[in-house]
């Protein structure tokens, strides 16, 4: 039995990584816990019959105290990861550390050091590598099956709704306070893309914008909150109202319940709660009169040192989230579409042949089964010891790509060498 504490209970802590206790609880329990909010702290005992007496009203108290668990799972805002991570090191637990690891490189190289100076296992949550779909893309180039590798070509369609309230209303609105959006929302993309080109990255060259949600292209005579100030034929039009985000629209409480992102809006959300807080709170507030600054659509172009190039774009406009790869090498291409968990292989001059991947994910639901399997992984290997599937080596790379591309989008899509990159900010 593997025991573990929470530094954060938000969404990430408490449902995505905690969860694997309820699937295998002969094999890991949630011991411990921390966060500002008492309301969290009272979904933590409910939910994982944590004891009064280990729950804690901040990360401080929780890492001032002696060693609890075997394990702790890091999951509070961004810019907090890498002080909280270093102390828990110090402690003696192993980590799941949630990405980003912090959007200053030179406090992923601290972490990267003291990992090493401890010996410790840390995995961050670079979760795709642990989906079926991933793993199965993996396979595929590594058996051949399209020859050598010579471009790969993947997309994230962040979703319009997931874009407002995460990027535009939400926690990682503004680069300041957490992270540029190409390492929040896409250092997965960058650690998978690294992985699949098995060759380290040498140069990025990227461009992107914050191109719609500014004050200048709201609608005429909108108001400043949905529900409040914001006339109903404006709102009738406008796809990022919030009543129809959260309430009544095809991702809101009407149709979907409690589920995410209703779940982050209002603790245990009933609808009186959810009404309550777009009038209130920050996810009612229109998308055009936020104070967010980060951009809302990216492209970025990679060199690898064994020859494969690569692009990457991510987008906040789409219908449905959804991440696609194309790969092409010299004997054939593969086509991917990870919701819909297929992979289709055509070598030249023969049959296609498509893998359905949907039958594999089990019990393992977020992020295409990453989540749970990222935890399931880590727990296999506090069990058995040896090599994880990932390291926080590969982690600190991918984190240096993304934000390599966000230097090089902010000076006009000039390239920037890596190696000098990392040197620059060691």
């Amino acid at each position: 039995m593997i025991t573990v504490a929470i530094c954060g209970c938000g969404n990430r802590g408490l449902f995505a990584y905690a969860s694997l206790s309820k699937i295998v609880p002969d094999r890991m329990k949630i011991v411990a816990g921390a966060d500002i909010r008492p309301e969290r702290l009272v979904m933590l005992r409910e939910m994982y019959g944590v004891s009064e007496d280990m729950c804690f009203d901040s990360d401080e108290e929780l890492l001032s105290q002696p060693k609890l668990a075997d394990a702790m799972i890091i999951s509070t805002q961004d810019r907090q990861h890498v002080g909280e991570a270093v102390r828990a090191l110090e402690l003696g637990y192993d980590l799941i550390c949630e990405k980003p690891i912090s959007p200053e490189l030179s406090e992923c190289l601290r972490l990267q050091d003291k990992v090493h100076e401890t010996g410790r296992h840390v995995v961050i949550g670079h979760v795709l590598r642990y989906t079926p779909f991933y793993s199965t893309v993996k396979e595929i180039v590594e058996r051949g099956e399209i020859g050598k590798v010579r471009t790969i070509d993947a997309t994230e369609n962040v979703g319009y709704y997931h874009f407002a309230h995460s990027f535009v209303r939400g926690n990682w609105r503004r680069e300041d306070e957490t992270s540029p959006m190409i390492l929040a929302k896409c250092c997965h993309d960058m650690d998978y893309l690294r992985w699949i080109a098995d060759s380290p990255c040498v140069s990025v060259a990227s461009h992107g914008a914050l191109s719609w949600f500014r004050p200048e292209y709201a609608p005429k005579g909108a108001g400043t909150r949905c529900s409040l100030d914001c006339p109903e034929e404006v709102r009738a039009r406008c796809p990022f109202d919030a009543e129809k985000i959260y309430l009544t629209g095809k991702y809101g409480f009407d149709r979907r319940g409690d589920a995410w992102p209703q779940n982050v809006v209002a603790s245990e959300p009933t609808r009186e709660k959810l009404e309550k807080a777009l009038r209130e709170g920050p996810y009612g507030r229109c998308v055009y009169h936020c104070d967010n600054d980060v951009f809302d659509h990216q492209t970025v172009l990679m060199n690898f040192e064994n020859g494969i190039t690569a692009t990457f774009t991510t987008s906040a406009f789409s219908d449905e989230i959804y991440r696609t790869i194309k790969i092409t090498g010299t004997e054939g291409e593969l086509y991917g579409h990870m919701e819909k968990d297929l992979v289709v292989v055509k070598r030249f001059g023969e049959e296609e042949k498509t893998y359905d991947l949907s039958s594999k994910k089990g019990e393992f639901k977020g992020h295409g089964g990453g989540d749970a399997g990222l935890a399931n992984a880590f727990v296999k290997l506090l069990e058995e010891g040896g090599e994880g599937l990932t390291s926080v080596d590969a982690s600190v790379e991918s984190h240096a790509m993304a934000l390599a591309a966000h230097e090089s989008a902010l000076n006009g899509g000039a390239a920037v060498k890596l190696s000098d990159f990392i040197e620059k900010n060691r």
